[in-house]
């Protein structure tokens, strides 16, 4: 008594067994292309904005994008401390490195100074703390 009829799970063999056929890997390539398309068309363009300064950047000092980092300038030439005694002079320089120069270059008041003389903006600076430091002396 033989049975025809098999109870097996094992796939058919032949050489297209567990394998796609053609047409269904067309449909798959179809399918993502007409994805990769559609996310394409549909992605907002992007617009690189740069926001504006709050305040014009003076034309005689040039910008340099950096991080402040305080300096060791131990000499100005513009504005002269000549009026102020050893221990103002120190004080003052102190303050002038590490501080930093609103004018948009990146460097500290006495640093802005030194490379960059013609910057009103750090003249204005290390003479604001020049009266500070003699004012101190009052106090």
């Amino acid at each position: 008594m033989s049975s025809t009829i098999s109870n097996s799970t094992d796939p058919p063999a032949g050489p297209s067994a567990g394998k796609p056929s053609p047409g269904a890997l067309a449909a798959v390539v179809v399918t993502i292309g007409l994805l990769a398309a559609l996310t394409w068309a549909l992605a907002p363009a992007r617009v690189h904005f740069t926001p504006a300064p709050l305040d014009p950047l003076p034309v005689d000092c040039p910008k340099v994008a950096r991080e402040f980092v305080p300096s060791n300038v131990t000499e100005i030439l513009e504005p002269p401390l000549t009026g102020l005694s050893a221990a103002q002079k120190n004080r003052a320089l102190f303050r002038m490195n590490m501080e930093p120069c609103t004018c948009g270059c990146g460097l500290s008041v006495a640093a802005c100074r030194a490379e960059h003389p013609a910057c009103e903006t750090s003249k204005s600076l290390a003479q604001k703390i020049i009266a500070e430091v003699q004012s101190e002396k009052r106090k």
